[in-house]
């Protein structure tokens, strides 16, 4: 299966590397499932299609490789992999986990740093609101992301979100699935409100439960999700 046509054209920022720029937009491709499982990736042909040599193509697959999003046969071919849940599940557990603490540390902030972040929060309300009519799930998912990336940032464990998101491919992956089912998207905004609410009255406690439900949202689903996407999920 080759999917290079629903890959974006890639111009090159000549101020960066090109391997991480092709392993962003590759792993782009596979999270937000443009790119199917059974997928084959080839050097020589990605080059071409990104205008680039196979040197910063072979390190970004290897990256790739890395985050289980692909899997990597040698000699042989590198094909999109097929959402592991598993590591949807260490992602989940890992996310909880933090965020827990991040709400906590969030709520006790002095009123200038706690107001600043309510703003901020609120912000990402109207933008998320805004996704859904019509619903544009791109939009929407990378909304959620900057979501909960401003309370890491207000906590100031921003390094936190990047290990995060390496490490949460698969459970993204099934979020991007799920998005679209009727009320899901609705469902994650009223999540967000109700934290923002809990978070303005700096009850930690019922930011918490909110949190727990929240992220719990997808993988409530997966039985019913593995019927409707058999050749996605192992």
């Amino acid at each position: 299966m080759n999917g290079l046509e629903k890959l974006p054209l890639l111009k090159l920022d000549r101020t960066r590397q090109s391997a991480p720029q092709v392993f962003e937009a590759l792993r782009e491709a596979i999270i937000s499932v443009q790119l199917e499982p059974g997928t084959v990736l080839q050097r020589a042909e990605l080059a071409e299609h990104f205008g680039i040599s196979q040197t910063p193509i072979r390190d970004a697959l290897i990256r790739l490789g890395e985050e289980q999003l692909v899997d990597i046969f040698p000699q042989h071919a590198t094909v999109v992999s097929r959402i592991d849940l598993a590591a949807a599940l260490e992602a989940h557990f890992l996310r909880r986990a933090i965020e827990v603490e991040i709400l906590k540390t969030v709520c006790a902030l002095p009123p200038p740093e706690h107001s600043a972040l309510i703003q901020r929060l609120t912000f990402q309300l109207g933008v998320q609101a805004a996704a859904l009519n019509p619903l544009d799930v791109q939009r929407l998912a990378s909304a959620d992301q900057a979501f909960h990336k401003d309370m890491y940032d207000a906590a100031q464990v921003s390094s936190l979100w990047s290990l995060v998101r390496k490490r949460s491919g698969h459970v993204d992956r099934l979020r991007h699935l799920n998005l679209p089912a009727k009320g899901k998207a609705q469902a994650i905004l009223q999540d967000h409100r109700d934290m923002v609410e809990a978070l303005q009255m700096k009850d930690a406690t019922s930011a918490e439960a909110i949190l727990r439900r929240h992220l719990a949202g997808t993988l409530s689903f997966v039985k019913d999700m593995k019927k409707r996407f058999p050749d996605w999920i192992a």
